[in-house]
Formats: C-alpha cells, sequence, structure tokens
C-alpha cells in the first residue's frame, strides 16, 4: 500500500481494503526504517497521527467521503503547526512551538489528512540541495549518495522514498519543481496568491509559494482542491473561484498549442536531460498537441534579479529574528549590540547569512536604484515576455532542471548552485503557475518535464500533466530499495544536535 498513489488510497480505503489506522502504522513503521538513512522526518508525531487516523476512520464508518479523509501527509517545516515544533530547518528555531497552524495547515486537518510530522529542508528555504539545513542533508532515495534538491528536499524524499504519499512544500525560485525532478515525483506550484501563505514562514514574500509534493497529477488536483481558496488572513491572497481540478483531470490534448522555450535548450542542458525532454514533448505531440518554438528573450536576466530580489526581501523578513522576542538567543550577551550580533551569527547558518548580507546591501543607500529597483525592471520584462508567449501557445513545457541530481557536497561555489533553477525561476518571478512530472532517466537518476501555464491556470497545468502521465510510466518508476540500507557506505556525517526535535513523544532515530 505504501507506494500507491493518494488517489489509490482513497479508493481503497472506501471499499475497506484496509484502515487509516493500518495505512498510517505503515507509514509510520516505514518512517522508523529508512528515515535514519535519507533524514527526510525532522519531527515525527506517532501519537497524535494514530489517534488522526482512528478518528478518521470513524468518520469513513459514519459516511464521510472527503477524498483525503484518513491519507497520511507530510508539512514541510516551514508551515506554522500548533504545539508542534517549527523550526525552518535553523537552529535559530528548533525550539519554536507556534500557537496556531498555518492556513495551509488548517485546510489540510479539514480536509481529513493525518499529519505524520514534519520534513527537513534547507534553511529557511535557501538552498537548491537540502544541504544547508541544520539539522543535516536530506539523501536522495534514488541514491542517496546524491542529494534531493531543495529546498523541498526532505518532503520529496519522503514521498518517493514511500515514507508518506503526499507532503507539502515551498517554492521560491523552483523549490518544489526541482527537488521532485530529482527524486521522480511530481511537484506543483500555483499561482502566486491561490494558497493562502498565512502562517507560512517567510523567506521572499512576493515569490514565496505553498505548493504540493506527490506521485501523481491527480493527487497534487486533490491537494489543491483542499488548499486553494481565500484566506482572508493573508494580504496576497486571491479572491477568485476555486476550480474543479480534479474535474478538469480529462482535459484533451488534441489540439492543445504546446510552446518550446528555445533559451532553455541551450549550452548547460545535459544531453541525456535534453533528449528525454524531447522525447516527452514528442509523446505529447503523439496525442495531438502542436509544438510551437517560443522565445523568452529576457529569461538569461531570471537568475541574477531573483539574487536581488529574493535576497532583499529575506534582508527584511529576517530582521525579526534578534534574540528578543523568540527564537535563538546567544549567551550572557554583553550588551544589545552583542545580543544582536552573536545571535544572528550563531543562529544562522552560512548561506541564511550570505543572502542577508546581499540583501542587505542592494537595500542600502547608494545601491538600493542601482541593483533592487533594476532587478524589479527585469523582473516586469519577464512577466511581459511570458504574457507574450501565452497569446499564442497554451501552455509552455521544457526541462525542469538542466540535469539529474548531483552527489553531495558537488556544489561548493555559491553561485554554480544558484544555477540549479534557471529553468524555473523566471516562472516565480512572474508568479506563473507551474508543474514537475516524471519524463525519464538519464544514468539511473530520474529528471521531470516542466510544464508552464498562464496567470491561475492551476485546472489546464495539472490537467496537461495528467494526461502526459496516461501515456507514461516514468511517474511509476520507484526507487531501488537496495540502496536504504543505514550502513550503505558514502553517507555524509549528519549534524545530530542532542536537543533536536525527534518526535512529539521523545521516540529515538526518527531523524
Amino acid at each position: 500500500m505504501l507506494h500507491l498513489s493518494v488517489t489509490e488510497l482513497a479508493a481503497e480505503l472506501s471499499r475497506g481494503a484496509f484502515s487509516s489506522v493500518e495505512l498510517t502504522r505503515a507509514c509510520l513503521d516505514r518512517i522508523r526504517q529508512r528515515n535514519p538513512r535519507l533524514n527526510a522526518f525532522i519531527t515525527v508525531c506517532e501519537e497524535s497521527a494514530l489517534a488522526e487516523a482512528a478518528g478518521a476512520d470513524r468518520a469513513r464508518a459514519r459516511g464521510d467521503t472527503r477524498p483525503l479523509l484518513g491519507i497520511p501527509l507530510a508539512h514541510k517545516d516551514i508551515f506554522c503547526t500548533r504545539g508542534l515544533p517549527t523550526t525552518c530547518g535553523s537552529r535559530m528555531l528548533r525550539h519554536f512551538l507556534p500557537p496556531y497552524d498555518a492556513g495551509v495547515v488548517e485546510k489540510l486537518r479539514e480536509a481529513g489528512a493525518v499529519l505524520l510530522g514534519k520534513t527537513n529542508m534547507d534553511e529557511f528555504a535557501m538552498g537548491s540541495s537540502n544541504e544547508t539545513s541544520f539539522f543535516g542533508p536530506v539523501c536522495n532515495p534514488h541514491d542517496p549518495d546524491k542529494v534531493p534538491g531543495g529546498s523541498s528536499g526532505g518532503s520529496a524524499a519522503a514521498v518517493a522514498g514511500g515514507l508518506c504519499p503526499m507532503a507539502t512544500g515551498t517554492d521560491t525560485g523552483g523549490s518544489i519543481r526541482q527537488p521532485a525532478s530529482f527524486c521522480g515525483i511530481t511537484g506543483f506550484k500555483p499561482s502566486y496568491g491561490r494558497v493562502s501563505r498565512w502562517g507560512m514562514i517567510a523567506f521572499a514574500s512576493s515569490l514565496d509559494q505553498a505548493g504540493t509534493l506527490t506521485r501523481t497529477a491527480a493527487d497534487a488536483a486533490l491537494m489543491m482542491q483542499a488548499m486553494a481558496g481565500l484566506d482572508p488572513r493573508d494580504s496576497t491572497s486571491v479572491d477568485r473561484p476555486v476550480e474543479d481540478y480534479a474535474g478538469e483531470a480529462g482535459v484533451s490534448l488534441r489540439g492543445l498549442r504546446v510552446g518550446v522555450p528555445l533559451p532553455h535548450f541551450t549550452e548547460g542542458l545535459s544531453a541525456g536531460v535534453e533528449q528525454g525532454v524531447r522525447a516527452a514533448l514528442g509523446e505529447l505531440e503523439k496525442a495531438g498537441a502542436e509544438l510551437i518554438d517560443i522565445d523568452l528573450p529576457n529569461n538569461y536576466l531570471s537568475v541574477p534579479a531573483y539574487y536581488v530580489v529574493a535576497p532583499a526581501e529575506a534582508s527584511a523578513n529576517l530582521s525579526r529574528y534578534d534574540g528578543v522576542r523568540y527564537g535563538y538567543r546567544c549567551e550572557e550577551p554583553k550588551d544589545l549590540e552583542d545580543l544582536y550580533t552573536r545571535t544572528r551569527s550563531e543562529g544562522f547558518g552560512e548561506e541564511v547569512k550570505r543572502r542577508i548580507l546581499v540583501g542587505t546591501y542592494a537595500l542600502s543607500a547608494g545601491y538600493y536604484d542601482a541593483y533592487y529597483v533594476k532587478a524589479q525592471r527585469i523582473r516586469r520584462l519577464i512577466r511581459r515576455d511570458f504574457a507574450r508567449a501565452f497569446a499564442k501557445v497554451d501552455v509552455i513545457a521544457g526541462p525542469t532542471s538542466p540535469h539529474v541530481a548531483f552527489a553531495h557536497g558537488a556544489k561548493a561555489d555559491p553561485v554554480e548552485m544558484y544555477l540549479e533553477d534557471i529553468f524555473t525561476i523566471a516562472v516565480n518571478l512572474a508568479g506563473l503557475p507551474a508543474i514537475s512530472v516524471p519524463a525519464g532517466h538519464d544514468r539511473g537518476l530520474p529528471f521531470g518535464l516542466h510544464i508552464i501555464g498562464p496567470d491561475f491556470s492551476e485546472a489546464r497545468v495539472l490537467g496537461v500533466a495528467h494526461q502526459f502521465q496516461q501515456l507514461t510510466d516514468w511517474h511509476l518508476q520507484l526507487p531501488r530499495d537496495t540502496h536504504l540500507s543505514p550502513t550503505s557506505p558514502g553517507h555524509p556525517p549528519f549534524r545530530t544536535p542532542e536537543d533536536t526535535h525527534h518526535s512529539r513523544n521523545a521516540r529515538e532515530g526518527a531523524s
């Protein structure tokens, strides 16, 4: 049952093939067995998960037919969860217990999903490999010597490794879609404003968006049906009707105009990924879609623009972590300046400090117009490029990432790491919906097909992705279990702080 999709699990629960308690216990057993190797979970809440599952079984016996009722779920540890540690993968928040649930957590709880725990992530969502977490790096279930992608790598590894059937993630510049590509699963980022950001710890407020990590596009549609909608507590939440995402899965590919972005098929794209993505596009064409070459002339500026805008917003958002109100506080500060300096120096990791410095510089007097304002102008140009393209095509499709997952420690140069999101960042700058679906393997590792739609075309993007998955079986390919022994060699050392929260019940070995 652990490798069934959410859609299949819901059908099996409805017909009584097994109970939610049995399914939840199987997931918890899998976490106990595999998480020491994958390090996908930071926190596991075994006791409350089984209680929620028992409640779901009682509700189903009373005739409750909610699609996600009794389905186990994991939340990226960036979503506030009432009374449960929310660390953001950082020493700064390792003891933080929120007094409320994030909007996304509320909605999925109302849908009847069973919370298994919180997944590992790059610190404050800053990274493309899930190596910057205070709680140690996450490993790719297809090969634990490789990274799972980031920053939602813990959620991606948990779904790909069979630890849970669905998980939430956040996407600021590709942080759902890139790990989905590396781990061979489906990762969906909706339009900016489609899903509430309330209670989601901020990195870059104009770019962050909550989304889903699942096995299939049909599963993502079920999650989106529960997650989407106006939240008056979030000033960026959009007030527009929620579409029937699952109902649009039957969209026909015949006559669909698919834009193929020429800038994404140039130097830097690995030969194996290019060949596989072109084969995937060929499947769409054989099903009746029309492939149309398009240009996105300002796409090459997306990475430099993003790495001005995002660090600038991070500098402002993370200024609240000063040792005064909540979060980490240094020992015995001499004065206020010492409190600020040592708290932030000790509480933040290297990548977070690097981006704060870049962002503070970009916002400083004398440089604001030269950097931040110019980056925002480029952002408008990128959005205009997409608008012109969507006047000619219905969706845009290309590679999610230039290559497959790389080895731990292989990207020591920060700039080289920043280029990992070169095909995904522009989508966040424009606020568009996009999905990565498994499209092939290169050297034994998965890669994804990236499908982008116009503003608030979630149903169309999910429908096209679903139809692609009816034509191919890449989303059914599972990791090789032989790689997951806790004693497998070559694993990078984990940082395991003595006071790390391993579970709500202090169960040993969850991370």
